[in-house]
């Protein structure tokens, strides 16, 4: 269904009937993407004397205990209660769901970080990639782009990350909502300085509590780079991440 709706003073026509989401789906076991030293993701059915959360084992209904990290399990949108001493939450500061996002394919560049080689999105990759359009989210997918990012086991590989000039840079111009196909956009090993959320979240001098950074994202390659309208679902965790569903729509003139 094409529809078209006005957002932000501009008006839009969408297609609901093609959402393209961009979500890691939480699976149990080890074929999911995990990152940060976690354990995987456990699905288990509640058993107690007088009780059984399987119907395959015998029981009436299915009723299961599920345990995560949403850091390190699978997509996840994340407030400045990341990284503050004060307590913030995901679901106090996510008050809006859509917004008009702009994707964008970049190649993370080499560069030497202290003693070792690091693969980072610079300042100048991103100057490049936005130019002069102003989206509310940005959407960034690393290349090369294969599907096994979806399954993916981070902990101990220095992945890639974007540079703190690059995450001012994208505060400065006012894009609130920042998306990676990442596990963060600091580095693995960096003393706990999380320069680049700090940058993203002004934090501490000026706290952008309605900024949110999303993480473990996954863009097909079928998914063109340009403009899309974003709904960024979350569930309603009183924390300050959350398991988190970001669904493209594509925009027509």
């Amino acid at each position: 269904m094409k529809a078209s709706i006005t957002h932000n003073n501009r008006t839009y026509t969408v297609d609901f009937d093609q959402p393209l989401d961009i979500s890691i789906p939480l699976r149990e076991g080890a074929e999911n993407v995990n990152a940060w030293y976690v354990n995987p993701m456990a699905i288990e059915p509640v058993r107690t004397e007088h009780f059984l959360g399987s119907v395959e084992e015998g029981g009436f209904v299915n009723f299961r205990d599920i345990s995560f990290n949403p850091h390190g399990n699978g997509t996840h949108t994340e407030c400045v209660g990341h990284i503050s001493t004060e307590i913030h939450s995901i679901n106090q500061c996510l008050t809006t769901f859509f917004f008009e996002a702009l994707v964008v394919s970049i190649t993370p560049e080499k560069k030497v970080v202290g003693e070792q080689e690091d693969a980072v999105i610079t300042l100048a990759q991103l100057q490049a990639a936005i130019g002069e359009q102003q989206p509310e989210a940005i959407v960034i997918r690393t290349l090369p782009n294969p599907t096994s990012k979806q399954s993916k086991q981070y902990s101990n590989t220095n992945a890639p990350y974007i540079e703190p000039a690059a995450a001012a840079y994208i505060a400065e111009k006012s894009i609130d909502h920042l998306m990676i196909d990442l596990p963060s956009v600091d580095p693995e090993f960096d003393g706990g300085k999380l320069l680049s959320h700090r940058a993203f979240w002004e934090y501490p001098q000026n706290p952008q509590l309605h900024r949110t950074i999303t993480e473990l994202i996954y863009v097909p390659n079928h998914i063109e780079d340009g403009r899309y309208l974003l709904n960024l679902q979350i569930a309603s965790f009183e924390n300050d991440a959350s398991p988190s569903k970001p669904i493209l729509y594509r925009i027509f003139p």
